[in-house]
């Protein structure tokens, strides 16, 4: 199927591994120029941008940029407009997921996952969907939730799963304002999804076999199949989907 997607842009924040680099990858095989937004592993996010590059011919760049300070999101945003003219496509997917039990947790962690997790995709959402609304434009924004903002299995998550839960009614209340603007705001809660980040701990004593039970089609997802759904959601074959958030967590929620 066609999506209809080429020569569009998209700022994929976290783009350059894990969930992310699948997003990247998928909207890169629609022929969309992806801006990849990163913090750290600056070498290996440079390096990636560029494979895509060569692989799909479409044009991937990198920009360095803290989520939650809004002098480096405008700057971003800016050299990215600068660079491809215009923003189509915002795919907020940074996020944090450290352990610690509510008790125990400094204060300051709680306001850092916070930070990054919610408020980050509120300060870039504004400011993507202003600059698409002022240049009368048409665009998407998808949000990466988790199955955690609907579940609470284990413990040692409460700012993570606070952040999530939040960040599924910010869908609903951005796209409640903004829809009827031209632009759409969909999230998506991923469930267990394979990355080579955390091959190891799956792997280590059985685990992964474990995790599976749980999952009713079977096995994990891969992130490219996340950056599948990214793709279609963001096109012309997904005009009614806003406002919601989906569960593509293999059954998970069931």
């Amino acid at each position: 199927m066609d999506l209809g997607l080429k020569g569009k842009t998209a700022i994929v924040t976290g783009g350059g591994s894990g969930i992310g680099a699948g997003i990247s990858e998928a909207l890169a095989q629609e022929g969309v120029n992806v801006a990849i937004s990163y913090l750290v592993e600056e070498k290996q996010v440079k390096a990636y941008a560029q494979e895509l590059t060569s692989t799909y011919g479409v044009y991937c760049s990198t920009y360095y940029a803290d989520i939650t300070k809004t002098a480096e999101i405008d700057a971003m945003i800016e050299a990215v407009t600068g660079r491809y003219g215009g923003i189509d496509i915002l795919v907020n997917n940074a996020g944090i997921w450290p352990t610690e039990e509510l008790l125990d947790m400094p204060d300051e962690n709680w306001k850092r996952v916070i930070d990054i997790n919610l408020n980050g995709p509120y300060l870039l959402s504004k400011r993507v969907a202003r600059s698409i609304i002022d240049a009368g434009n048409k665009g998407v924004i998808i949000n990466i939730s988790s199955k955690s903002s609907m579940q609470v299995n284990t413990p040692g998550h409460g700012h993570y799963v606070t952040a999530k839960a939040g960040l599924n009614m910010f869908t609903r209340a951005l796209a409640r304002e903004i829809t009827q603007r031209g632009v759409r705001v969909v999230g998506l809660m991923p469930g267990i999804v394979r990355t080579p980040i955390n091959e190891d701990k799956w792997q280590a004593g059985g685990l992964m076999d474990e995790y599976v039970k749980r999952i009713p089609v079977g096995r994990f997802a891969e992130a490219v199949e996340i950056g599948y759904t990214v793709a279609f959601l963001c096109s012309g074959k997904a005009p009614h989907f806003t406002g919601t958030t989906l569960d593509i967590t293999g059954g998970m929620l069931i």
